[in-house]
């Protein structure tokens, strides 16, 4: 009698698979000959004159580490508009959507040519209820997060972009 095994039919399908992306040239972002190589440590960021700029600016300094040998620039434009989600019954707003977007380029440093530009964006809200600097606090907050969005999505874009390896 033949027996069915699930567990050799799941193995040998996930051994398949797994031949499959690393056919495709799958490889991971960070990893050696990964797109993350090629950013790491390379790329000079506008320096900020906002505070929302200088947030910016430390999440991506923060996953990519400070340019040392820059061979990249990174230009950006940030966006930012409230707007008012909840009105109570007395005419105030108590809730808000912090909306943001950053249009940004990745300039080669050597050749002067653009490598990658476009835009992210995304929003988070805050509430209003509380002491003022109950809502200052979480206005705050919400333009924290925000800017942490909006450079996990810029990287993101930037890591799919076709950079040359580094040398």
């Amino acid at each position: 009698m033949s027996s069915f095994n699930r567990r050799l039919l799941l193995l040998s399908g996930l051994a398949c698979g797994l031949g499959a992306v690393a056919a495709c040239g799958f490889a991971p972002a960070y990893g050696p000959g990964g797109a993350g190589t090629a950013l790491m440590g390379r790329v000079e960021v506008d320096a900020p004159n906002t505070r929302a700029g200088y947030l910016l600016t430390q999440e991506i300094e923060t996953r990519l580490g400070r340019a040392t040998q820059p061979r990249y620039a990174l230009s950006h434009t940030i966006t930012l508009d409230t707007q008012a989600m909840a009105i109570n019954r007395n005419n105030v707003a108590s809730r808000f959507n912090l909306l943001g977007s950053v249009a940004y380029s990745l300039r080669d440093l050597e050749t002067g040519a653009i490598v990658t530009s476009g835009d992210v964006n995304s929003f988070t809200g805050y509430s209003s209820t509380g002491s003022t600097v109950a809502v200052q606090a979480s206005e705050r907050d919400a333009e924290t997060r925000l800017m942490s969005i909006l450079a996990d999505q810029l990287l993101t874009r930037l890591l799919a972009a076709d950079l040359p390896p580094p040398e």
